[in-house]
């Protein structure tokens, strides 16, 4: 029995640029037969040669052949030493808090997705972990929030759904000079666009259903470490203690999601800056929230570490009576919760995917009654625009 758990051929990919290194993934084919397409391996346990001898696999649980691909894909595109997927992005998250301590203290963005906020406070709140959220565009305001036991700093650039930027590199420094771990959730830009691990973050979080599977069929997560051994190891006992693995098939449809991230993320990010310009003209829609704004207040930090701005938008319209019309009357654009996917989806944040953040936290941020979210898909950005005209005017 030939054992490629070990194998190291996706070392040798440093020289390739970003798209090729998608395409061609960590082993960049089956090196037992030459598959050009990583099988799906749907075994829950494997034969061992004989006494002391393994293939360098056991149980499913610990490790799988189609989740080791993803997972050395991840880490290669991320710029990290190992990465883990989870099966969502909820139990990914969960994991990277489980890194914390009671009696510990973590800092968030303010402006952070309903989920998180629930994880934060609902779960692990009960077990002694403090939190704080702040505006992480704010360093000053940030400095302001750190408590001898902080131990963590949380941050969505851009923020989900008010479309902050985040200096990473700039919290990375103050995050560290506290002896702080730095972790970013990079699910909206990818690292297409953004690489928190080169501007000094220690673990990247992805919601993985988002752009990377890229066409809302998979539930999924992923965690990608940095440098740090130590950490990689806890993160690896949570996984395997929690049993939260990707399972296979899902593995397989993030690989050949990944393969044309690029292509896809260079679509959402020309559409959404043609639909964001667009809805700025429109006199029933009052704000538009756009990282690729020139009057953005965080442009220059987004210039600065970013190479694209990514398909998402969020904007304010005059009255509730207009959400509901577009709601209701958008066609080819479906109204949808999660984002990423091929297809346009439009969200209502206040009672989806902001539901259990408390409501004067939501109005202070602007998630109102009259506030909607979009993921720009891949469609002809014409068809895009002619939709919401139609529903939000005709």
């Amino acid at each position: 029995m030939k054992n490629f758990s070990n194998y190291t051929d996706y070392d040798k990919k440093d020289n390739l640029h970003f798209e090729s290194k998608a395409v061609h993934g960590a082993l960049g084919t089956e090196p037992l037969t030459g598959a050009v397409s990583m099988p799906i391996f749907q075994a829950v346990t494997y034969r061992h040669p004989a006494l002391g001898e393994s293939t360098g696999f056991a149980y499913s649980r610990l490790e799988n052949p189609t989740r080791q691909e993803l997972e050395r894909t991840m880490a290669i595109l991320e710029g990290g030493i190992k990465a883990f997927a989870f099966s969502s992005g909820q139990a990914a998250n969960m994991a990277v808090f489980s890194l914390l301590n009671p009696g510990d203290h973590v800092l968030l963005s303010d402006d952070i997705y309903g989920g998180t906020f629930r994880i934060i406070g609902d779960v692990f709140g009960k077990y002694g972990i403090e939190h704080t959220y702040v505006e992480m565009d704010d360093l000053d305001a940030v400095k302001a929030a750190i408590k001898p036991n902080t131990k963590m700093f949380f941050v969505e650039t851009p923020t989900n759904p008010m479309m902050k930027v985040a200096d990473i590199q700039a919290l990375s420094e103050i995050a560290k000079s506290v002896g702080a771990l730095m972790v970013v959730d990079n699910t909206f830009l990818t690292p297409y666009f953004q690489n928190p691990l080169k501007l000094g973050a220690d673990i990247v979080t992805h919601s993985s259903t988002k752009y990377l599977g890229g066409h809302n069929d998979t539930l999924s997560g992923i965690v990608v470490v940095k440098d740090n051994e130590e950490i990689a190891e806890k993160i690896h006992v949570h996984i395997k203690s929690h049993g939260s693995q990707l399972a296979p098939m899902d593995c397989w449809l993030l690989l050949r999601g990944i393969k044309t991230l690029p292509v896809r993320m260079d679509r959402h990010n020309e559409n959404a800056k043609k639909v964001a310009e667009w809805l700025r003209t429109q006199p029933k829609v009052k704000k538009v929230y756009y990282v690729g704004f020139e009057d953005h207040k965080d442009y220059a930090t987004t210039i600065k570490q970013t190479r694209g701005f990514g398909g998402m938008i969020s904007f304010t319209v005059d009255s509730f009576e207009t959400v509901q019309k577009i709601l209701r009357n958008v066609d080819m654009i479906m109204f949808a919760e999660s984002l990423g996917g091929t297809e346009t989806l439009i969200t209502y944040p206040t009672t989806q995917t902001h539901e259990d953040t408390p409501k004067d936290v939501k109005e202070k941020l602007g998630i109102t009654d009259r506030f909607l979210r979009m993921s720009v898909g891949i469609e002809n950005v014409e068809d895009i625009i002619a939709d919401l005209d139609r529903a939000m005017n005709s």
